[in-house]
Formats: C-alpha cells, structure tokens, sequence
C-alpha cells in the first residue's frame, strides 16, 4: 500500500521559515519534518511514498535526489574518471515518487493528480506537516473491518490555554494546564482510502476536506479512527520549537523507530 503525502502548500503560518523552504523541510532535530512523517510509516513496514509537490517544490526533488550519497560513506576518484566508490551506507528501502501537483493546487486537487500512480489500490494519505504515534498497522486493520471507502484518524486536542476552575463565588479552585478541548474530535491526517475516493474529485480547485470527505460522510463511507495518543501539527513557529524541545529531549512520542513494531503489514 502507497502512502501519499500532501507536501505542496505555502506554509503561511510559519512564514518565518517557508519563505525559504517548503513547509514539509522545515527541520526538526536537523531532519525535514517530511523525513520523521516517512520514518513513521517506514516503522510499520510502509516504505513506498507519493509525495503532493507544489511550493518550493525543487527542494524536495533535490534533498531526496541526494539523499542516498549523504547517508553514506563514499569515495570519489578523481584519478580514474572521478569514480565514485559508495561504501557503508544507512539510507532507508524507501521507494519515493515525487508529482508536481501544481502551484495553487487544492488538497483535494493534488490528490487526483497523483492518481496513475496509484492505479486502482488502495493507498494512506497524510499531510506533511503533522507527526502522530498513531499506530499505523491498527488503523490499516481498522479500515478494512470497516469495509468503508475512506477512514481519517480523529483526535480530541488539547485546549490551548491552561484553564482555571472557579466556584461561583470567585474562588480560584484548582488550575489544569491545557485541557482537553470541547470534547470535539477533530481531522488529524493519518488517512487510508479505497480508490473509489479519487471519484469523488472533481479538479485542481476541490478541497479535499470538503465535499469530497463531505459526501463520503453523508453517504456513510467515512469512518473515524479514535487516536487518543499524541498528534502534533507544526502550524506556527511556536508548534515547531515544541517538537524541536521534544526531540532535543529524547521525548518525541511520534518516534516510533527502532521500537519492537510489527513489520510487513
């Protein structure tokens, strides 16, 4: 099963960094935010991506068009033809399509250009700028038991704001750093679709999150997979220090490689 990621916004909100890179490579620990979302499908055997290019789109081509000689040792020969011998190496199996999908092409939009390289399987379908443990093998598992067309991962955020709890007589009784929301679940990505979902499109200027997921809703082929673990988008300069703290800790939740996972799924 393919994964398309979605990878070609403008990334106005964090306008402090992707002014001068797509938002997916902004960098968290000196990785591209692209490269922890593939390492977390890669941990559950997933290692084929389609990624959705349209801003800034050259970046990408080039990081992954050498990417294999800068997770290597290598030797260049100048003396014979300039050789280049290719020694230890520890890049990934990773298999990776890359699709300009258009400049101001719609969510929706990008994901029927990818279409002839998906045929008629189905396919995983995530944005570039979120990082979750959702753990990937139960919400495949979940899909197909649902026998629906479409499943997206839901999540409850937190508040963002920590909250007070006053007694009507405005007494200060306790205090709960950012609590759950309003008890709302809310699209966090992490999508698996059967290809009848590419119908459902209708050009560049269709928004995926609406009609499209819209009428599979109203047509009972949208399913929720409740993740009440850790989702983090990295929206504004402020989420991307949050995750860069987390990494920096040894406390990134959505690490989920190197971990005893079951491959092959």
């Amino acid at each position: 099963m393919k994964v398309v990621i979605l990878a070609g916004g403008y990334g106005t909100r964090i306008s402090e960094e992707s002014h001068l890179k797509p938002k997916p490579m902004i960098e968290i620990g000196q990785r591209p935010i692209l490269w922890h979302i593939m390492k977390i499908y890669s941990s559950y055997g997933f290692n084929d991506f389609v990624i959705c290019l349209g801003y800034k789109g050259y970046y990408i081509k080039e990081y992954f068009a050498h990417y294999f000689l800068h997770e290597s040792d290598v030797t260049f020969d100048f003396r014979n033809d300039n050789e280049n011998i290719t020694h230890n190496h520890s890049a990934e199996p990773w298999r990776v399509t890359l699709v300009n999908t258009g400049i101001d092409t719609m969510t929706g939009g990008r994901v029927k250009r990818i279409q002839p390289y998906i045929g008629y399987e189905p396919f995983m379908l995530t944005y570039g700028d979120g990082v979750s443990d959702v753990n990937i093998k139960e919400l495949v598992e979940f899909h197909k038991l649902s026998g629906r067309m479409a499943t997206v991962t839901s999540i409850q955020p937190d508040g963002r704001f920590g909250a007070l709890d006053i007694s009507d007589l405005n007494e200060v009784r306790g205090f709960q750093e950012k609590p759950r929301g309003d008890g709302s679940w809310i699209n966090a990505g992490f999508f698996v679709c059967q290809p009848e979902v590419f119908d459902y499109i209708n050009d560049d200027s269709t928004i995926f999150e609406k009609e499209p997921l819209e009428n599979l809703a109203k047509q009972g082929e949208l399913s929720a997979y409740k993740h009440n673990g850790f989702w983090q988008p990295m929206d504004t300069l402020r989420d991307k220090n949050h995750l860069e703290d987390l990494w920096a800790r040894n406390k990134a939740p959505w690490k989920t490689w190197g971990k005893d996972l079951v491959k092959n799924v």
